[in-house]
């Protein structure tokens, strides 16, 4: 990627560590450190924060190509998540389809609903959810699917298209968490026909916790009732007076922001924001090269010393993370750390999820200190 070195500067991690863990939680770039402590003083100094809300919906909305009146702010992935599972009607007879390899929030809400509803699991084949085996859980009393885009722990990348198709087929929705992909992979929820997307931002991206999106397509919004409401939800004319505000109606939101209920936390979305425009600058398409390179050339060196590699090499269902088959994950996690690389154990193996930053050399090194 040209300009790397520059873009490198903004990362100050990378004067100390081989950070390779974003699947986890990612360290702030400059762009982002200096948009929140500006903001921060420029309160302190004059208790006013530059913006609105609005503002803060669009770089994500640009990010997954949809409207910022499709954007709802929560302040996690599970929030979104539960917001979603919390509004959905569930008929007599109705099922949920999930698959057996979820991050454990993307199944939760439905374990918690009423008695009755069906949760289907859709059991990986390798490491892989194949589109047949959904086919064959989906039928017309289902509700949705709910699914991570890329898989936490292996970073199986699942085709939201042909989800969202088979979802259609028989009238039911497509809810994606996609903590594992936005900022790293390309998303187009109007391409892929996608119903509901949740993500937060401390991961792929890189800012800070307590910021997260809930997209949901403009046709939905005014169908469901939002499970939660406050000062939030309702038309902003509410708010466009200096009389009493009205507390014998509830006049919700048009948009998306009828699911929001209170605050949110703005110096995180104010940071959030600030990295994912960095994003946007250095552009999503040229990210998403970079980091398929980058894990293509750490499965080729780690296959090459006899590492069994538990991510499939597709190049259509691979992502940022890679995870390879290892004993004693967690000691050898900690004995990384030791020399300053930063990576995960997960799946019974080392999971490792470098960003566009990352450079072959970084790779070579937690290769070397790994086979040593």
């Amino acid at each position: 990627m040209r300009r790397l070195q520059s873009l490198r500067e903004q990362f100050p991690i990378v004067k100390n560590k081989v950070f390779m863990n974003h699947a986890a939680i990612s360290p702030y770039p400059k762009q982002v450190l200096e948009t929140i402590q500006r903001h921060i003083e420029e309160f302190s100094e004059f208790g006013t924060i530059s913006g609105n809300l609005d503002d803060l919906r669009k770089p994500f909305a640009k990010l997954v190509n949809c409207k910022s009146d499709e954007i709802a702010l929560v302040p996690n992935t599970s929030t979104g998540l539960n917001i979603v599972a919390s509004m959905l009607d569930y008929p007599s007879g109705s099922n949920v389809v999930v698959t057996d390899i979820e991050y454990p929030s993307v199944v939760y809400p439905w374990l918690k609903k009423k008695p009755g509803v069906d949760i289907r699991y859709v059991k990986n084949v390798d490491g892989r959810i194949l589109l047949n085996d959904v086919k064959k859980a989906v039928d017309d009393k289902t509700v949705v699917i709910a699914i991570s885009h890329v898989e936490y722990a292996n970073g199986f990348r699942n085709d939201m298209a042909s989800l969202a198709e088979i979802a259609h087929e028989h009238g039911a929705l497509l809810l994606v968490d996609a903590i594992q992909s936005a900022g790293a992979m390309r998303i187009d929820v109007k391409r892929d026909n996608v119903d509901f997307l949740t993500a937060a931002c401390y991961k792929w991206l890189l800012g800070p916790a307590g910021a997260g999106f809930l997209y949901m397509r403009k046709e939905l919004v005014e169908e469901f009732e939002p499970p939660f409401v406050g000062w939030a939800s309702v038309k902003p004319e509410v708010f466009e007076t200096i009389d009493l505000w009205d507390v014998w109606s509830l006049d919700l939101s048009e948009t998306a922001s009828r699911f929001e209920v209170g605050s949110p936390s703005i110096i995180s979305f104010i940071g959030a924001s600030a990295a994912i425009q960095l994003l946007l600058n250095v552009g999503i398409a040229s990210i998403a090269r970079r980091i398929l390179h980058l894990t293509e050339h750490l499965m080729d060196e780690m296959e090459q010393r006899g590492f069994k590699s538990q991510t499939p090499r597709d190049q259509e269902c691979r992502s940022g993370i890679t995870n390879f088959l290892i004993d004693r994950p967690e000691e050898r996690v900690e004995q990384l750390l030791k020399k300053g690389i930063i990576v995960s154990a997960r799946a019974h193996g080392i999971r490792v999820s470098p960003h566009f930053y990352n450079t072959e050399e970084e790779i070579d090194r937690f290769v070397a200190e790994l086979s040593s």
